[in-house]
């Protein structure tokens, strides 16, 4: 399988909360709590690892409270690159309700001066210039911590590309855009923040795939959307792809992109066909949902859950983003 990098910039110790339903102001009684060690790039790492791929992990990690990451990427057997920084690592509270509704309590994460962040530049320009610890592909998720602006992210996409390294890139707001105009290889943004990007309301299907095409027109080589039950709508040079997910019970939405992207990277690297690549991680991405936590390939009925995912081709797709 391929060697991957996940650069998680601003990781976090999350405390993800299952209740039936959140009464703000009163005594709340959970179902089910977890602390793990997570962040978007850790969340995409630790699918790429169960999909049989090697796995290193960087960003910025705070000394004081990394305990449980040094437990978890050992458990994973991932290369942990992270730089330490002064402090702690953020935790941020996930509260998921019966509903399906999340609610996210999260921390600005720890400040990153221009000295750490030229380390991490130049650890990723030896990585790159290395045979031996090369990546076939980096993905950078989540969001940027204190010290770190959009235009740093958007310079950092823009090295790894110049680098020929395929760059996947999970971000929202402005460090989206930002990501976009670097032309990445590929970004998953959900129908809200694809609208935020697009600047009109997505009511529509015809609407979101619109937009997906413009992103595809804009140099993204993969537009990857997610939108819930809605489904999850790929634009790429092999066509415009629409999947629906089996309809399951919601336990809890997060993870479930992280999955996505985790899913859809192991396909395109794996040369599968774009509706086995689709099926398989559409279908984990709702495998997600049933419990906190990311997709679990291994699940006894994941192959059921394939089975019951509808994919379909919309049309091809020309060099100018607009369907053939």
């Amino acid at each position: 399988m391929a060697r991957i990098l996940t650069i998680t910039l601003n990781p976090a110790l999350d405390l993800s909360v299952s209740l039936g339903s959140l009464v703000p102001g009163e005594v709340n009684r959970t179902r089910e709590t977890h602390l793990a060690a997570a962040g978007k790039g850790v969340n995409v790492a630790r699918v790429l690892v169960e999909l049989g791929h090697e796995v290193s992990v960087s960003g910025f990690l705070g000394v004081d409270n990394d305990g449980p990451f040094l437990r978890a990427f050992e458990a994973l057997a991932v290369e942990d690159a992270f730089i330490r920084v002064p402090g702690e690592t953020r935790i941020n509270a996930k509260l998921a309700e019966a509903d399906g509704r999340v609610t996210d309590i999260n921390g600005p994460g720890a400040a990153i001066d221009e000295a750490v962040w030229q380390r991490l530049l130049d650890g990723l320009d030896a990585r790159a210039a290395d045979p031996r610890r090369r990546p076939e592909a980096v993905v950078i998720a989540g969001s940027l911590p204190p010290g770190v602006s959009p235009e740093g992210l958007a310079d950092l996409v823009a090295r790894l590309r110049a680098t020929d390294l395929p760059v996947w890139v999970d971000t929202s707001g402005a460090a989206l855009a930002a990501a976009i105009g670097a032309h990445p290889s590929a970004v998953k943004p959900n129908e809200q923040e694809l609208a935020a990007w697009a600047g009109t309301p997505l009511t529509s299907a015809d609407a979101r795939l619109g937009a997906a095409l413009r992103l595809y027109a804009h140099g993204v080589e993969e537009a990857l959307i997610s939108a819930g039950p809605e489904g999850v709508l790929w634009v790429s040079r092999r066509g415009a792809w629409q999947a629906l997910p089996p309809r399951l019970d919601v336990v809890s939405t997060v993870g479930a992109g992280d999955t996505l992207v985790a899913a859809m990277l192991h396909g395109v690297l794996s040369g599968h066909s774009p509706e086995q690549v689709l099926r398989l991680a559409t279908a984990l991405s709702a495998e997600s949902v049933r419990h906190v936590g990311v997709g679990d390939p291994r699940a006894p009925d994941f192959p059921q859950l394939q089975q019951q995912t509808r994919v379909r081709r919309l049309n091809d797709v020309d060099a100018g983003g607009a369907l053939a």
